[in-house]
Order: structure tokens, then C-alpha cells, then sequence
């Protein structure tokens, strides 16, 4: 007769105890194939417990396909492949987390400090979304993002960017690569693909990586070389015109418009104006949209809140042409939209009472004082007849050109010594350049005034 000890159980339910050690018996073969099991009251009987809790085990094991029952003949143990032989010693946890190195000071990503972002609003916005939209977070977002949210981005589009969109024509998505994905779906894998040489480097991968051909247009003064691009088979070009990264530059009108003509010269030719940062232009007005100026629905307008709220905020937008969006209520509407209807609502809320024209405006104001205080430190040290500082009047970074003998692996090594992490401009080429430029990329929206004076020490240690 089966014989367990039940002082072993500690809290697990008699029942579960029984369970476990009967499935144990019969995987290791102590019960075997094929051998029949006592009666539930004869084990009930024998283990001094109650007949419903056998019967409970038994059906536990016959759920999962231990044992089998016999119509007044009892039950069975099922015939089970050999079991396989556990460790002798557990294994050892492997961490897959990369420990990241620490720097003194960190120019290469774009973010925010907590103490710029408007917690108290955004908690009061959340605790009135709870209130007042308790039955439409819980139900299914619309495919294309919440009514109420894609009226706030097109008025928004309307006042910062001169952009007169309908609501019905805008698609809302977590972040700037879901949407890239999409994109790809709706104009077709069998497209060739143009991307900005040098570039931002994941917007390639992620076109790499969807299965489409891509080709690298290299640029010239004005941006997109139209030269490079006409001698290419490109179909569908994606640019940032208001603020290429990482060069900085300013596409002119003239370039604009022939890029416009290109894209009408033949069907399915298209655009993808990708706006990231256009908000934080810091002299002149705003530089025009593409897509404000195009006429004939050539253009697709994408843009992301990761960079006026925070890099966490998940939520951008597509402005799709009228008979794009057709195609895409078409042939994808059946996805579901991928940002939740809390988040949505509690934006449009944000936006709608005007706290992110507020937010933009007193980020506009930081990031320029960042900006203005990193170059005037810079200019006024022992530095400044070795660099030269250019592009600095649009978006969150600007280029540094060191003067020296010293050749860029060099360079990079000695910045790196000194606790200093940076980008550099060949990084965001397509190929190895032949005589890479000693340029390097400064983001410097995520530092503070305390971290100038580490940034000077690094690159005057590194230059001497």
C-alpha cells in the first residue's frame, strides 16, 4: 500500500501533498505502467485521511494524464516516456543583463529630468481620466487611437506646424518604430527604401530587419543629395528636413520642392517627413512641413512625444495622405492600436488644456540655457582654438570639430579614458569613411550646469 509522509507538507493542502508525491512516484517508476491503484477509500483508510481528498488527487492526476480510470475495475497508470534525469546540482542563474559602463559625463542620448516634467499635472489629469472615463479605458481603443486625442494632434499640428490635418487621417502608435513597421505593411516590402547617409542609424536596422531593400543617399549642403537620390532606384525616401541627425541641416525650400517633383514623377513614389524634434528650433520661426506644402499626397508625416515629454512616453503618430488611409483602413485596420486609452485620454486631456504648449515652451527655454551655457563654457576655455562648434541653432544637439593631429580612434580612445562617453559623426555613416572627420555629435538636453565643468575637464585632459 502507498505510504506518504504528511508532516513534510508544511501549508500545501493535503490533497496537493498526496497529488505531488503520487505524479513523483510514478515519474521516477515506483509506481508503474500499467500497475493499478488502491481503492479511494482503502487509501483514504491506510493514510488516515478523508476519501474526498484521494479523490481530488486522483482527479488532478487524470487531468494531466498520469493515471486513467476503468469503469468499476478502478484506476490505472498511464504508460509515460522515460523520464528525463534532473541535474545533480541546480543550475547556476545567468544574468543576461549587460552591466553598463559608468561615465562622468554623457553626451550621446536625449532625455529628461525628472525635475522638468509636470508630475502634479499629469498625476491630476490621470485621477480625472479614472473619474470620468472609467467605461472607455476598459473598452477597445479605436484602430487608429482615440477620438479625442487625434483631434488634440491636429490642432496641435495646426498651431505649431501650420498643418491643416483631419483627425480621421492621423494614426496613433507606441513610439516611432511600431509605426515605421506599419508603414512598411501599408506601401509593401517588394519597395525600395532611401535613407539618409549619414543617418540615424535604427531607422535602417528596423527597414533591414522588415525584409525591404535599402539604399543610402548620401547628402550635401542642403540635406537629401537629389543627384545621389536620381541615380538610385529609390521609391519611398525617408528624411528629416526640419533637423537632419546627426549633421544638423536645414533643408531649403528649392531642395523641398524638387524633392516633391521627384516624388510625382512616378506612382507610388512617397515621402516620409519624420518631424522628431521640430519643436525645439531655437532662433527664427518654425520651419514649414513638407507635407504643409505638398499637393499632390506624396508626403507621410511622422512625429513622436518621446522628445517634447519624455523619452518614456510611448506615443506618436502617423499623418497619412487621404488614399493611404483608405488603403490602410483597408488592408489593416484590423490591428489594434497599440497605446492604451488610460495614456490616450490622459494626453489629450494634457494637450487640450494647454500643458504641453506650456511644457514645450518652459522646455524650449531650458534646453536653450543648456545649450547657451555648454557653448559659452566651451568658448571661453582653453579649448576654444581647438574646436569649432557648428549647428547649434536647431533641435537638441549640436556638432563639435576638433582641430587636431591627433587621428579619430585616437581621439575616441582619449575621451573615453578621461570618463566621457560621445557619439562621433562617422558612426552614422552607412560604410567606413576613408578619412573620417575628428567630429563628434553633442546631445546635450540631458545634462545639468554641474556636469559643464566635468565635460571641459574630460575634453581638455583628452586634447592636451
Amino acid at each position: 500500500m502507498l505510504t506518504y509522509d504528511f508532516n513534510e507538507r508544511g501549508d500545501t493542502p493535503i490533497y496537493e501533498w498526496l497529488y505531488k508525491c503520487m505524479k513523483n512516484d510514478i515519474l521516477d517508476g515506483k509506481i508503474k505502467a500499467g500497475e493499478k491503484l488502491p481503492s479511494k477509500r482503502s487509501l483514504a483508510r491506510h493514510l488516515k485521511i478523508s476519501v474526498i481528498t484521494v479523490e481530488n488527487a486522483y482527479a488532478q492526476l487524470m487531468v494531466e494524464g498520469y493515471v486513467y480510470g476503468v469503469e468499476k475495475k478502478g484506476y490505472f497508470v498511464r504508460r509515460l516516456e522515460e523520464r528525463i534525469a534532473q541535474p545533480k546540482e541546480a543550475p547556476q542563474e545567468i544574468s543576461l543583463e549587460v552591466e553598463e559602463k559608468k561615465y562622468r559625463c554623457d553626451l550621446t542620448a536625449n532625455s529628461t529630468g525628472v525635475d522638468h516634467f509636470p508630475f502634479s499635472i499629469w498625476a491630476k489629469l490621470m485621477r480625472n481620466v479614472l473619474s470620468e472615463k472609467k467605461t472607455e479605458i476598459l473598452m477597445r481603443s479605436p484602430y487608429q487611437g482615440v477620438r479625442q486625442l487625434r483631434e488634440a494632434i491636429s490642432l496641435h499640428l495646426y498651431h505649431f506646424r501650420g498643418m491643416s490635418v483631419e483627425p480621421s487621417r492621423i494614426i496613433v502608435g507606441a513610439g516611432t518604430e511600431y509605426l515605421y513597421g506599419m508603414l512598411i505593411q501599408l506601401l509593401g516590402r517588394g519597395k525600395i527604401y532611401g535613407v539618409e547617409n549619414p543617418g540615424y542609424q535604427k531607422i535602417r536596422k528596423i527597414y533591414e530587419k522588415n525584409d525591404v531593400q535599402c539604399r543610402h543617399i548620401f547628402l550635401d549642403k542642403s540635406g537629401l543629395s537629389l543627384e545621389d537620390l536620381e541615380k538610385s532606384d529609390v521609391q519611398i525616401v525617408h528624411i528629416s528636413p526640419a533637423h537632419h541627425f546627426p549633421t544638423g541641416i536645414v533643408m531649403p525650400i528649392k531642395r523641398r520642392q524638387e524633392l516633391l517633383r521627384w516624388a510625382m514623377q512616378e506612382e507610388e513614389r512617397y515621402i516620409i517627413e519624420d518631424d522628431y524634434d521640430s519643436e525645439f528650433r531655437f532662433t527664427g520661426r518654425p520651419i514649414p512641413t513638407m507635407q504643409s506644402i505638398d499637393r499632390q499626397e506624396r508626403v507621410i508625416y511622422i512625429n513622436t512625444f518621446s522628445k517634447t515629454i519624455s523619452p518614456s512616453m510611448r506615443i506618436s503618430y502617423l499623418v497619412l495622405p487621404e488614399h493611404l488611409m483608405e488603403r490602410y483602413r483597408r488592408e489593416l485596420s484590423f490591428y489594434s492600436c497599440t497605446v492604451p486609452a488610460f495614456e490616450q485620454y490622459t494626453l489629450a486631456e494634457f494637450m487640450k488644456k494647454g500643458y504641453l504648449e506650456q511644457h514645450i515652451n518652459r522646455m524650449r527655454n531650458y534646453y536653450r540655457s543648456q545649450r547657451d551655457a555648454l557653448i559659452g563654457a566651451l568658448e571661453k576655455s582653453s579649448l576654444a582654438d581647438k574646436i569649432e562648434i557648428r549647428e547649434e541653432d536647431a533641435g537638441l544637439h549640436f556638432l563639435v570639430h576638433f582641430q587636431t593631429e591627433c587621428s579619430l580612434e585616437k581621439l575616441k580612445q582619449r575621451v573615453e579614458e578621461q570618463g566621457m562617453r560621445l557619439s562621433w559623426l562617422d558612426e552614422y555613416f552607412h560604410e567606413p569613411l576613408k578619412q573620417p572627420p575628428t567630429t563628434a555629435v553633442f546631445n546635450y538636453s540631458g545634462i545639468s550646469g554641474e556636469d559643464i565643468s566635468s565635460i571641459l575637464t574630460c575634453l581638455q585632459a583628452a586634447l592636451a
